[in-house]
């Protein structure tokens, strides 16, 4: 009976080792990006000059609004499959204008709240060039990962958002998220009204 069972044993371990070996990866899947090549550009009709990525390929804007100064511009990274979008908005010497743009900011920020797992928020601001602002990093699977306003207080108003082309997936977007996300802050830091 042990002599069968043996024997048994011995034939089921030979026939179950058949087959390719196949190597397990040692880690998990590693994008690198190119490092960031900045350049000064003024974009047609908006007043103001900022520094984009060279990686961005494709920089359009449009009037948004006939009535008022206002424009939408998109910053695209095909290799990255996604777009910042900014919206320039004229505050025209009306404080109440203001008031509504920064309420409008903060509130696209926050329907979000609904798929984020935390939304940072880091103040700005640059007395120099008169610039200031929050800039909000959005985590979990939220449509966007991060967005900004600046100001002048007086007569420029600036929102901008991080979208990608696929359906949110935090973890696998992360990492081009992060990358964007410092073009994003640069845009900020580098903007010098007219």
């Amino acid at each position: 009976m042990i002599k069968n069972s043996c024997l048994m044993l011995l034939v089921v371990l030979c026939i179950s080792c058949g087959g390719d070996v196949v190597p397990k990866p040692n880690a998990y899947l590693r994008l690198e990006y190119p490092k960031a090549k900045y350049n000064k550009t003024q974009i047609e009709v908006l007043p103001f000059t900022v520094e984009i990525n060279e990686l961005a390929k494709n920089v359009t804007s449009k009037k948004m609004n006939s009535t008022t100064e206002s424009y939408g511009v998109n910053i695209e990274y095909p290799a990255l499959k996604g777009t910042i979008f900014l919206t320039y908005k004229a505050i025209e010497d009306n404080p109440e204008n203001l008031t509504n743009f920064l309420r409008d900011a903060q509130n696209l920020t926050q329907k979000h709240t609904l798929k984020a797992d935390e939304i940072n928020e880091q103040q700005y601001a640059n007395k120099e060039r008169n610039v200031f602002g929050m800039f909000y990093e959005v985590g979990g699977n939220a449509a966007s990962q991060s967005q900004f306003y600046v100001t002048d207080s007086i007569q420029h108003f600036l929102t901008g958002s991080l979208y990608f082309y696929a359906k949110p997936n935090y973890d696998s977007i992360l990492p081009a998220a992060k990358y964007l996300e410092n073009d994003i802050r640069h845009i900020m830091e580098t903007i010098n009204w007219e």
